[in-house]
């Protein structure tokens, strides 16, 4: 297994972003996340997460119309503008945004700027939610992404629902991804999934999780918050307040400083399940197939 990280930095502020976007508003949301970014960089934060399509709103019953007029391409003059803003605060900045395909197609689309202002990463949303309806929205993305930066070794890239599969965390940590960066616009439905899941993966794969979530109250659901940032031992070592239903949720900010190196320390509960795999006994997970 290819794992790039031991140079990984020792000591990096991050943070998560958490909000209720306006649906329908992309120059509204823009302000606001060029404000987050704002902030996050005036109290040393040199990561930031934003959460699931934060530009267009996350509203299942005006979705597609919203994602539709928000879509831009990725060299687009709304990536122009958090390209600068990262550029000048120098920050790593990322979250998803309906990306405007060179077909016509629409992506739920996560992009990554360094602080130098480059585009660093960019990954299409390849696990679509049904109960919101987003397969009649996006086109699907047909790939599992990492990429690498020398503060930050090897980084996987999430958005909302595929974070809940195990394979796409296996698939990351197979690749030597020890930091997972996801966007996220989870429903208050989901909230088991949410508690349960990912920090379950953290611990099984030793992986950092920064997740930002929408928080709040649209006509006809909620969104859950919580955002949070989940250690290696599964540990949620800091978090944003949960929405409830039909009271606001004010914005938040959620930092907190990290070791990027204890997700590259072998021992613990990862280290004994890398060590005890066999995955010719796994087969199935690779065909597809039931075993009887």
């Amino acid at each position: 297994m290819d794992e790039p990280g031991g140079e990984v930095k020792r000591d990096l502020l991050v943070g998560v972003a958490q909000w209720l976007s306006a649906p329908g508003e992309p120059k509204q949301n823009l302000s606001v996340a060029l404000g987050m970014m704002d902030d996050a960089a005036a109290r040393g934060v040199e990561l930031l997460v934003l959460p699931e399509l934060w530009s267009c709103g996350y509203d299942p019953e005006t979705l597609a119309d919203d994602a539709r007029r928000a879509a831009e391409p990725r060299n687009g003059p709304r990536a122009a503008r958090l390209a600068e803003r990262a550029r000048r605060l120098g920050l790593f900045v990322a979250g998803s945004v309906p990306e405007l395909g060179e077909d016509g197609s629409v992506h739920d689309t996560m992009i990554v700027f360094n602080p130098h202002g480059d585009l660093a990463a960019w990954h299409r949303k390849a696990h679509l939610y049904r109960p919101a309806r987003e397969q009649a929205v996006f086109a699907r993305g047909d790939r599992v992404t990492t990429f690498d930066e020398p503060a930050l070794g090897r980084v996987g890239l999430v958005v909302g629902f595929e974070g809940d599969f195990p394979e796409v965390a296996r698939s990351l940590a197979l690749r030597g991804a020890r930091l997972v960066l996801a966007s996220c616009a989870c429903e208050v439905e989901a909230a088991a999934a949410w508690d349960l899941l990912h920090p379950a993966y953290a611990l099984a794969n030793s992986q950092w999780w920064l997740e930002a979530n929408q928080a709040g109250t649209h006509a006809t659901s909620t969104l859950l918050g919580a955002s949070r940032i989940i250690a290696p031992t599964g540990t949620v070592v800091a978090a944003a307040p949960a929405a409830v239903p039909g009271r606001p949720s004010p914005a938040e900010l959620v930092v907190h400083r990290i070791d990027l190196h204890l997700a590259h320390v072998h021992e613990g509960v990862g280290a004994l399940l890398e060590d005890e795999r066999r995955p010719a006994l796994y087969g199935e997970l690779v065909e597809g197939t039931a075993v009887a």
